[in-house]
Parts: C-alpha cells; sequence; structure tokens
C-alpha cells in the first residue's frame, strides 16, 4: 500500500496518466501541488505569464495532438483569469483538464482571501466540473476528469480543489485508477443502423448533393473514412472553418470553406443542393446566416456524437446521432457496390460547380503593384508556398484569421488551429507555443495581428525560458481589421476606436526578448524574409509585414440573407 499526500497523488497521477506537459502559474492555495511537482521530473511544468495563456497553450496542444491538454492554476484570479480560455476550449469542442486551487474547505463561502466560486463561474462553459470533498478522492476524480474531457463531445472539465486536500502532512492510500464507471454517463459508441440506411439511400438517390463536415470529424478521427467516403461517391465537399483540412483542400471535390467569408463555390453549392451531408457540424450562425433562408431545396441528413446539436437549429430530415468514425465506416460499407441513381445529373452539378468555381477565377483580390503596400492575401499565399502547406497555423481572430484559412491549402487535419466559436483575440501565440512542445521539428505559424497579438506578447518570455521557436507572421495594418471592415460597411466608414495609433517598435520590442525580428514593407522583400524567418526551425522569429490597411475580407454574408446572398468586393455583390 502506497501512502502519499493529496498533492503528491496529483503529481502522481499525472505521471501514471501520461500527460507530457503542464501549463499553469502559481499561487497560495495551489503551491501544495506545485511543491509537488517540482519533487518529480516527468511532467514539465511551463510557466506561462498568465494563467489565459496556460488555457490557450493547453488547447493548442489538444487541437494538434488530439490528448487532453492540463492547466494548473491557483484560486480566485487565477481560476477567473483562465475562464475565456476555458470559454474558448468549450465552444470548439476541445479536451482540457483545469486543475483550480482553492482556498481552504472551511473557509469557503466566507469570502476568504483570493476565493472564488469557479465552479459556478465555469458552469456554463464547461462540460463537466469537479471540487474535491476528501484527499482520498483524487486519483477517482481526475479519471473522471481527464475521461470525460475526452469521450463523446469532448470539453474542457474543471476540477476545484481546496487547499486542505493537498496538505503534505496527511496520506492516504494512491492507487491508479485504470477504470471509470459513471452511471449517468454514456456516450454513444455507434449511430442507429436504421437511421444509416435511410442516409445511404437518400444519398444514393441525390442529384445534387453535398458533403458538409466540420470539426467532429476532426476531432473523432475520422478524416481517412470521410476521404474515402466523398471518393467513392464521387460528391462534392465542403467544411466549416473548424474542419479545416479533414478532407484534402487541394483534392477537386473539395470546394473549399463554407460560411461567412466561405468560398464562393461552396455556398453557392450548399444552397443550391438537394441533399445536404453534415457530418460532426452544428449548423452554426457563421455558416447558416438566416435559417429560416437555409438551403430551401435540401434535404439534410446531421450525423453528430452530441445529440442536443442535432436539430438543434436546423431541423434534419435523417437524424443520426454518433461518433462520426463509425457512422463513416458503416455508410462506406453499405455504399460498397452500389450505384449512384442519377449519374447524369451528378455530372450536370459538377458542371454547375465549375461554373460558379471559373466565375471567381482571377478575381478574389487585386494583386499589389509596386509602389503599392502589400495585401495580406499575398503574404499568405507567400507562407503557404514557403512552407509546402505543411505547417501547423494557429491564428488569432479577425482578418487575418480569414485570410489565413481562405489562402493557405491544407492537405492534413490538425493544422490549422483556431478560435472558431468564440473568437478569441489573444489565442495564436500561446496555442503555437503548445504545438511546438509536443511538435519540436515541425514549422509552427502564429498568424496575428497587431492588435491580437499585444493581448498575449508576454509569453514571449515564456519562450524564453522554455524555448518554443514558433514563427511569429504579424499582418501590420494598424488598426483592428475586421473591426474596420465593419464600420466601412455599415457605418459609413466611421472608425471609432478601431485604429491603433500608438503601436510599439514591435523590432525593438521583440529583441528586447533576446529574439528575431524582421520588418518587411514591399512585396520584394517578402520571400527573402521568409526564407530567412524559416532557415532555423527552432529559432523564434517575428516578421512584422506591413500590408494594406483598406483591404477587405471577401466573400462575405449579406447579412440576414441566404447563403448565395454574398459581397464579393466593395462594389460587387451577388
Amino acid at each position: 500500500m502506497e501512502l502519499l499526500s493529496g498533492a503528491d497523488m496529483i503529481a502522481r497521477f499525472l505521471q501514471d496518466e501520461g500527460v507530457e506537459y503542464i501549463y499553469g502559474y502559481p499561487g497560495g492555495a495551489a503551491l501544495h501541488i506545485y511543491d509537488a511537482l517540482f519533487r518529480q521530473d516527468k511532467v514539465k511544468h511551463i510557466l506561462v505569464r498568465h494563467e489565459q495563456a496556460a488555457t490557450h497553450a493547453a488547447d493548442g496542444y489538444a487541437r494538434a495532438s488530439g490528448k487532453p491538454g492540463t492547466v494548473l492554476v491557483t484560486s480566485g484570479p487565477g481560476a477567473t483569469n483562465a475562464v475565456t480560455g476555458i470559454a474558448t476550449a468549450y465552444m470548439d469542442s476541445i479536451p482540457m483538464v483545469v486543475l483550480c486551487g482553492q482556498v481552504m474547505s472551511h473557509l469557503i463561502g466566507d469570502d476568504a482571501f483570493q476565493e472564488t466560486d469557479i465552479v459556478g463561474v465555469t458552469r456554463p462553459i464547461v462540460k463537466h466540473s469537479f471540487s474535491i470533498r476528501h484527499p482520498s478522492e483524487i486519483p477517482e476524480v481526475l479519471k473522471k476528469a481527464y475521461y470525460l474531457a475526452a469521450t463523446g463531445r469532448p470539453g474542457p472539465v474543471v476540477v476545484d480543489i481546496p487547499k486542505d486536500m493537498t496538505a503534505p502532512t496527511e496520506r492516504y492510500e494512491y492507487v491508479y485508477p485504470k477504470k471509470v464507471k459513471m452511471r449517468s454517463y454514456n456516450p454513444v459508441t455507434r449511430g442507429h443502423t436504421g437511421q444509416i440506411k435511410k442516409a445511404v439511400e437518400l444519398m444514393l438517390k441525390a442529384r445534387r448533393p453535398v458533403f458538409y463536415t466540420g470539426g467532429g470529424v476532426v476531432t473523432g478521427n475520422a478524416c481517412e473514412g470521410l476521404t474515402d467516403l466523398v471518393r467513392r461517391l464521387g460528391y462534392p465537399i465542403t467544411t466549416t472553418l473548424m474542419g479545416i483540412g479533414a478532407y484534402p483542400q487541394s483534392d477537386r471535390q473539395c470546394l473549399g470553406w463554407l460560411g461567412m467569408h466561405g468560398s464562393y463555390e461552396s455556398n453557392m453549392a450548399m444552397h443550391h443542393a438537394d441533399l445536404i451531408i453534415a457530418i460532426g457540424a452544428r449548423f452554426d450562425d457563421r455558416v447558416t446566416n438566416n435559417t429560416s433562408k437555409f438551403c430551401p431545396t435540401a434535404k439534410i441528413i446531421h450525423v453528430d456524437i452530441d445529440p442536443s446539436s442535432v436539430s438543434k437549429t436546423v431541423r434534419a430530415d435523417v437524424p443520426i446521432v454518433g461518433p462520426a468514425s463509425s457512422v463513416i465506416n458503416e455508410m462506406i460499407s453499405l455504399v460498397q457496390g452500389q450505384e449512384i441513381a442519377h449519374p447524369e445529373e451528378l455530372a450536370d452539378w459538377w458542371t454547375q460547380i465549375d461554373g460558379w468555381r471559373e466565375e471567381r477565377q482571377g478575381r478574389l483580390y487585386e494583386p499589389s503593384k509596386s509602389d503599392e503596400p502589400i495585401k495580406p492575401q499575398e503574404v499568405i499565399e507567400a507562407l503557404c508556398r514557403a512552407t509546402r502547406g505543411e505547417a501547423y497555423v494557429t491564428t488569432d481572430v479577425g482578418q487575418h484569421q480569414m485570410f489565413a484559412a481562405q489562402y493557405y491549402k491544407f492537405d492534413k487535419p490538425n493544422r490549422f488551429i483556431t478560435s472558431g466559436g468564440l473568437g478569441t483575440m489573444g489565442f495564436g501565440f500561446p496555442a503555437a507555443m503548445g504545438i511546438k512542445h509536443n511538435f519540436p521539428e515541425e514549422q509552427v505559424i502564429c498568424v496575428t495581428g497587431e492588435g491580437s497579438f499585444q493581448m498575449m506578447m508576454q509569453e514571449l518570455s515564456t519562450c524564453k525560458q522554455f524555448g518554443g521557436g514558433v514563427k511569429i507572421v504579424n499582418l501590420n495594418n494598424a488598426s483592428l481589421g475586421m473591426v474596420r471592415q465593419w464600420q466601412d460597411l455599415n457605418y459609413k466608414s466611421r472608425h471609432a476606436h478601431s485604429y491603433m495609433e500608438s503601436l510599439p517598435n514591435f523590432q525593438q520590442l521583440i529583441e528586447a526578448y533576446g529574439f528575431t525580428a524582421l520588418r518587411v514593407e514591399t512585396l520584394a522583400d517578402l520571400e527573402p524574409a521568409l526564407e530567412r524567418t524559416f532557415a532555423d526551425k527552432h529559432e523564434l522569429v517575428f516578421l512584422d509585414v506591413l500590408v494594406d490597411p483598406h483591404e477587405h475580407v471577401y466573400p462575405m454574408h449579406v447579412p440576414l440573407g441566404s447563403m448565395r446572398d454574398m459581397l464579393l468586393s466593395k462594389t460587387e455583390r451577388t
């Protein structure tokens, strides 16, 4: 029998669970746990400079690796600083376990120093939460936390740990629990066979079908099966922002991604489809636009592991609750040897789609002239060429995020890492740190803007201490670009507080941390700067690229319209 304190149980459990990195920031209520981590060397703690960065780094690690991220913060402000990152993971269904120190149990409810009811605060933005009531329950609770975070529809789990539960003077039996028993939690492991058969019947009879796939395909490890199914049928496919890379973007059948700033052909195809096969997508507002006008002639098959997501915003004709991987595999077995009912009409459908593609070729943006500022689209295209489309790319939120999604072509899943649901500025840089820790030999790029970068730029200090040769590409338009774009379109260009009038000298700032910074002002200087940036994959380099401040992101949905209602430029709309 091994007797351990609560704090040592936590450290030992993390080892036994195979946790590699824990991102955190110490404080009084968590110090027993920090002391236990200090006395072991298997789990590496990364000291961030802000608790929000800890959650984003763990989030990035989870998205790229497929394993739950782990965070450790103290009570009160330490825990509340983590809320934005918890909400970011929750909105995008990312597995994460957040260990929060808490004041001693007898002080809870007394407004003690640095006390916050973090379980109550985070209740709407977690998959589940626990509060430790006795040290002996720590191993079982932590096992449940990691199991909950990673199974079913993934998400963040908060574990609230009062300081007296980790006291070094009290020891209890420690046994690593290899199994979890949760009577009230039984995630589905396969879809309903009858519903899957109905779906396949509709798929084979469709005349204008479109696959619409989301992040659930990526988190559900269903990308290979999806690619097989789509190629067997020969149908077009579009993805959500979170689903980018689930199907190779370079493949002819891929129409790109859809929605507010999605491709012209994907939005047009969705609107005119007679069958939509939605897998691991939740029909959010940035995809559907006005739901009353959404895909008026289409029947909808909706596959999702979360029953609450099915028919939540758009009614499904064939709802299927189940993991994307098993449902897709069953679909593959049912379509094997079958022929589609209307091959001629499918050919006509592809002719129509190719026509939409041709309409937009060469009209996506106007390239910059030698005496003009660089277009942000040109930067992303050059970035894609320089890395052969193989890098891990994180973004913050705004115009640069949309340009990265539009012009960097991803053929693999888990490579485009972005805050899709919450839209969190400050996400990109710490997320890139978390990815680089897990994949030190890969190129990891944070595409950001000067507004977003300044929210988490203190993490340069973290990289200084722990390494992390990420490449930071700043599309510097001296403004909050997407805010300014909306002001141009809806407020007669009244740019209320969207211009950054007192930016730092980024080159001097980055060099003050001991890193390399490059500034690019002309298109001719861009490719040499990128070559220097990627010369050493272990070196942190900041590339400050001055881009055209007046450029907009197009296409763009017309508010309250259908999917086919788009602004195509400043002067053109469908």
